[in-house]
């Protein structure tokens, strides 16, 4: 992974994306992020932060874009990366994205596969293809209008603007922003305190929330009925209750 850090801390992966000077995404660095994913998807692992600096991801590598136009063919980068942020967005652990500078494009189409964005104060993110005459094409058209809602997502993406990071966190695309310098440690803190936490049950949400998101409200029942029962004959479950039930803190062992 030449374009790509990969370090372990403890239960916290951190995944640093490392293609000076703004992280453009080519098929490398897309090969090596999927590389250091599947690391992450070792059980001794139970948080993962993607981040990069000093932008998290610029967007495509636009000189793919004009490669693929004089040789007359698709340019298919897009599906790469889109299928690298479906296997972030499974992980079954808690992922934050850590944004500093930009995260436009493919950028963050990628920050969107993670569970939490936290920007730095003075991160910028959009989706800004259509000024190339393009489209988002890794999740953008899809993810953005489900965490901003239908009509955010469709402006967001039709005008191509650059949200700033207060923008971004009235609007629920960002989940915390702090100063520029604080980002990375605030999302490794938190990621250690979810690596420290149930991970079986994190993941249950995440599938519950994931599979019964779009399903009438009966079906999506089911769907966390069935998580629940997983859930329930964890070890973490025995291990909370009894915690609880004793008023000590749990020491959840991640199965």
């Amino acid at each position: 992974m030449s374009l790509v850090r990969y370090e372990v801390d403890g239960a916290v992966a951190t995944i640093t994306l490392d293609r000076p000077p703004v992280n453009a995404l080519n098929a490398e660095l897309i090969a090596d992020l999927d590389a250091a994913i599947a690391e992450a998807e070792a059980p001794d692992v139970r948080a993962v932060v993607v981040t990069g600096s000093p932008h998290f991801a610029a967007g495509a590598d636009i000189t793919g874009f004009q490669e693929a136009f004089e040789k007359g063919a698709d340019e298919r980068q897009s599906a790469g990366l889109l299928s690298v942020i479906g296997r972030l967005e499974a992980l079954e652990k808690p992922t934050i994205a850590a944004v500093v500078g930009f995260a436009l494009g493919g950028g963050l189409e990628l920050a969107m596969g993670c569970d939490f964005r936290y920007l730095g104060d003075g991160a910028k993110v959009g989706q800004p293809e259509i000024r190339l005459g393009l489209i988002p094409g890794a999740g953008g058209t899809q993810r953005l209008p489900r965490i901003v809602g239908y009509q955010r997502g469709k402006e967001l993406c039709m005008s191509g603007r650059h949200v700033p990071a207060d923008e971004a966190l009235a609007i629920g695309l960002a989940d915390v922003v702090v100063p520029d310098d604080e980002v990375l440690e605030r999302a490794k803190a938190d990621a250690a305190r979810y690596a420290a936490g149930p991970t079986r049950a994190y993941a249950a949400i995440k599938r519950a929330i994931r599979r019964g998101y779009d399903l009438p409200l009966d079906e999506a029942l089911s769907v966390e009925a069935e998580a629940f029962g997983e859930v329930f004959a964890t070890e973490d479950a025995r291990i909370g209750v009894a915690a609880f039930l004793a008023k000590e803190r749990p020491d959840f062992v991640g199965h």
